[in-house]
């Protein structure tokens, strides 16, 4: 291996001696570019390379190249580029050979050799690049298509792109793409033909030496693409994007009326058609004299936009399916959308959209997303009978549609008008239980606006039995948020207290009973930890968060710090899995003040509560243990907890973390039972 490298290095020394003698680099920084190609190329000869060395090496490479060409330019240096800079871009391709040899599934890496050799101009060797590429992704279009256009556009030869593209289509014969890019190709090399025999002409120069054959000029070759794809892809879209790529070239004027006979002979039964053909009208030229004034110009538009109907209309007479009134309601409502000064146009195309609505709908084949744009209309217009009728309407066409009831119901709502109770009655009867909660929501906030509160309430039991959890946990919170608001906290403490143990439960509906409590002017504590008590044993497993509220709750005013300490070893119980970890984390930045903005002073307590706490456990554990271990080994019991944690020494480096000063008091039985725990804590007295 060091053979090889060093043979390598040494094949660096002429363009470096050069480098060193144009001034282009100094002594010292050739003998920084040894030491670190000396480095990278060792890299490249381990017995397990990573592409990630052969990528540096390459751009290592690369900045060197364009630290020379700045250089160049600033001491105004344009010579030995021979023996400069080609030994450096031949060395970089054939890294980018070594590379895309071993990991040739690395398609980016492959085009990143093509990107290469465009920008140093090493255009000869896309060619291989691309030929070795595509035998191992045959199975990419895209890699086609661009081996095709960098023939064409780099190498300016039109023969091979139509080699490759119809090498592209033995592997992908249905690829529109390809065949939409050949068709493309045949039409770009036809137009420079036409520029080569025009600029010719204007020279005066004989024609003799060059053929331009009359057919080739006149897209021939384009058409003969056209057919063989639209024989493999009949659909009209396929047609549509051959015709729209035509129309860019002004010499297809025949191509293109072929093409457009083609899609009204064979694709009539696609509405995709008629809505081309219909939009084409809007391209027709219009009168010279019309277009002088802003009413003639909103007169020319309106008999377009009149055509563009008269085709829709035509279609629909052959064709009446969803798809095409889709269309048909698609393009008015998109003429309405444009913006314009002049009213009567503006009256003439809202017109021409609610009838065409209305048709549809009477046909029902109206999709529901246009009944929403339907009553917008309607209401800013101001029509709200034929609004309310509509609504009605469009709940009977799609009765399983949770947004049509929606859309409904919140217009008869705006409008004041129909029997709402009954309407989201039948709207709840309808619809699919468990998409059913927008109704539940809608149907309370109309019943707090307009009926009394045991009606509200009478809705709020019955969504209580709702079978979908979703629905359920829903109405528990809506309904004890609302009994707070209605009848105030002692309603509130009433409804928590008979929802409490109905499942399904949420997380939120704790929550809020505990906001609640904190509103009042002298919250009570016991309360809040029945509160807190109550949601650990349905959430405590998994949620850290509820662990540390509690712990912050007695940590508070109103709590008591010595029982966080409890509450603590409770959480590292009950949680399960990852929230351990977080707990722990975010518990060790409570206790350092990082978290939730607490004070030092109530940490410091908290951290006395917790060694009392640790202490009480140990003596508990010893009474247990201690005389078993005497009989046993006839040893002194020690103060160790289960996992073997010395709760002295823990508890001592714990609360001297935290600003408490810890000194044992052994006394006569030292050092088997100590008989007191002084602390002090640091900058203070004693507490």
């Amino acid at each position: 291996m060091a053979e090889i490298v060093q043979q390598r290095i040494e094949d660096r020394i002429p363009e470096l001696e050069q480098l060193e003698r144009v001034g282009l680099f100094t002594k010292k920084e050739v003998k920084s570019i040894i030491k670190r190609a000396t480095a990278l190329e060792y890299k490249l000869h381990r017995l397990i390379v990573n592409k990630e060395d052969f990528i540096a090496y390459i751009q290592y490479e690369i900045n060197v190249l364009e630290l020379i060409r700045k250089r160049r330019v600033h001491i105004h240096y344009q010579f030995k580029r021979e023996e400069i800079e080609f030994p450096i871009i031949h060395r970089i391709n054939s890294i980018f050979r070594r590379a895309t040899k071993k990991w040739k599934d690395d398609v980016q890496l492959w085009l990143s050799c093509v990107a290469f050799c465009k920008k140093w101009a090493t255009k000869g060797q896309i060619s291989k690049v691309f030929s070795a590429m595509l035998a191992i992704h045959p199975d990419k279009p895209a890699l086609w298509i661009m081996a095709a256009k960098s023939e064409l556009e780099d190498r300016n030869s039109s023969e091979s792109a139509r080699h490759l593209f119809l090498r592209a289509l033995r592997f992908h014969p249905n690829s529109k793409k390809v065949y939409q890019e050949y068709f493309r190709m045949e039409l770009l090399h036809c137009e420079k033909l036409r520029k080569q025999k025009e600029e010719l002409e204007k020279a005066d120069m004989d024609l003799g030496e060059y053929e331009f054959s009359a057919e080739i000029l006149s897209g021939k070759l384009a058409e003969v693409v056209y057919r063989d794809a639209t024989e493999k892809i009949k659909e009209a879209e396929f047609v549509i994007s051959l015709l729209k790529i035509a129309a860019i070239f002004d010499f297809t004027k025949e191509l293109q009326d072929s093409i457009l006979q083609d899609l009204q002979t064979n694709y009539t039964e696609d509405s995709l058609t008629w809505d081309f053909m219909a939009k084409r009208e809007l391209e027709a030229p219009g009168a010279g004299e019309e277009l002088l004034t802003a009413k003639g110009r909103a007169s020319d538009i309106n008999r377009r936009e009149e055509r563009c109907c008269q085709v829709y209309e035509e279609g629909l007479k052959s064709l009446n399916t969803e798809p095409m009134w889709t269309r048909y309601v698609t393009f008015c409502l998109e003429r309405l959308k444009r913006k314009t000064n002049i009213q009567d146009l503006k009256e003439k195309r809202q017109r021409r959209l609610l009838g065409v609505l209305q048709r549809a709908h009477d046909s029902s084949l109206l999709k529901e997303n246009y009944y929403k744009n339907w009553l917008e209309i309607l209401l800013s217009s101001g029509d709200a009978e034929e609004a309310a009728t509509v609504a009605l309407s469009a709940t009977q066409r799609y009765s399983q549609s949770v947004s049509v009831w929606s859309l409904s119901v919140q217009t008869l709502m705006q409008l004041g008008s129909g029997d709402m109770a009954r309407l989201f009655h039948d709207a709840l009867t309808h619809v699919n239980p468990k998409e059913s909660l927008p109704l539940w929501q809608l149907q309370l906030q109309w019943s707090k606006a307009n009926q009394s509160a045991e009606e509200t309430e009478a809705i709020f039991k019955r969504g209580l039995l709702s079978p979908v959890t979703a629905v359920a946990m829903e109405m528990k919170e809506l309904y004890l948020d609302w009994s707070y608001s209605a009848g105030g906290y002692k309603k509130a403490r009433k409804t928590f207290a008979s929802l409490q143990e109905n499942r399904p439960l949420s997380k939120r509906f704790f929550t809020r009973m505990i906001e609640i409590e904190k509103e009042q002017e002298t919250p009570k504590i016991n309360n809040l930890r029945d509160y807190y008590e109550r949601v650990l044993q349905e959430f405590g497993t998994t949620d850290d968060d509820l662990w540390l509220q509690y712990i912050q709750e007695e940590m508070g005013p109103l709590g008591r710090p010595e029982n966080c300490g409890k509450i603590h070893w409770r959480a590292m119980k009950f949680l399960e899995g990852e929230s351990v970890e977080r707990f722990t984390s975010k518990y060790t930045l409570l206790q350092t003040g990082h978290l939730f903005g607490c004070r030092t002073q109530a940490w410091q307590h908290h951290a006395v509560g917790m060694l009392f706490f640790s202490w009480h456990r140990s003596e508990l554990l010893e009474e247990d243990v201690g005389e078993e271990r005497q009989h046993a080994g006839g040893q002194q019991p020690d103060h160790t907890l289960v996992d073997g944690y010395d709760v002295l020494q823990g508890m001592d480096a714990f609360l001297h973390g935290v600003g408490v000063d810890v000194v044992i008091d052994g006394g006569a039985d030292a050092p088997h039972r100590p008989h007191g725990i002084h602390h002090r804590l640091h900058g203070g007295g004693d507490h």
